[in-house]
């Protein structure tokens, strides 16, 4: 991927960690950033098109702001973390060439294969 998108998911990443730090959020919250999201990995036990389906449906960042919206509008503050949560962990697992999966399996992602230079 180009180092000017990686710098730009990298900013979006920050952003994020910015925006937690507003909410006055406690220390193993930036922790789950990093890691909760990817519990979506479970669904490729069900086969690569399971796989993609649960993964891009916790590393989409269209849903994560429509995530954050919803809890803006209902007032729920552990909803908005929630999608600030799933934007922020999309932001770097694509600062990392990570992107949203494709059904050939789970190296196969929209940015290209994982891996490949």
């Amino acid at each position: 991927m180009k180092n000017i998108l990686k710098l730009e998911e990298a900013a979006m990443f920050i952003f994020c960690i910015y925006a937690l730090s507003l909410f006055h959020v406690d220390w193993w919250v930036y922790l789950v950033v990093l890691v909760a999201p990817d519990i979506s990995m479970i669904g490729y036990s069900g086969g690569n098109t399971t796989g993609a389906v649960f993964y891009n449906l916790f590393h989409h960042k269209g849903i994560a702001i429509a995530i954050f919206v919803a809890g803006y509008i209902l007032k729920d503050e552990l909803t908005q973390l929630t999608g600030i949560v799933l934007f922020g962990h999309s932001s770097m697992d694509r600062m990392f060439g990570y992107g949203l999966k494709l059904s050939e399996g789970f190296k196969y992602t929209h940015l290209g294969l994982i891996g490949k230079k």
